[in-house]
């Protein structure tokens, strides 16, 4: 796995900008799809996948100034569906506990970005 210690600076400023960018947009499009009374998981997917491409590319050339590759590609769509997983599985919980579901991305956020980061870190640098 990623060693914590080696991020540097710049890069965690970048996926912070990358990230920031692609969490509102996701969650811009959630919130409209909620006030339409689109269904909470429904609305959260669409977002999530509306927001992936510019995550993506956003990713490869900003935050990690890599190439877009195959190889990067699929690790960064794997990646993505593990960051899924884990904030469906969060939003629906932190729903579950009563807390709006308008505001339930956001403590689903906090947890899911930090570990989605490590993975896509390793993605672009360790995969060839």
């Amino acid at each position: 796995m990623a060693n914590i210690r080696s991020f540097t600076q710049s890069e965690v400023f970048r996926f912070i900008i990358t990230g920031g960018l692609a969490t509102a947009l996701h969650y811009g499009i959630y919130f409209v799809l909620l006030l339409l009374s689109v269904n909470m998981s429904l609305a959260f997917a669409v977002g999530y996948f509306l927001s992936f491409v510019f995550n993506y590319l956003m990713s490869a050339y900003f935050t990690f100034k890599k190439k877009t590759t195959k190889r990067n590609g699929m690790g960064f769509i794997i990646a993505h569906c593990i960051n899924f997983m884990l904030q469906v599985s969060l939003l629906n919980f932190f729903a579950w506990l009563g807390i709006h579901k308008a505001l339930a991305p956001i403590p689903a956020y906090a947890i899911s970005i930090p570990v989605n980061f490590i993975i896509v870190r390793f993605v672009f640098n360790k995969v060839k």
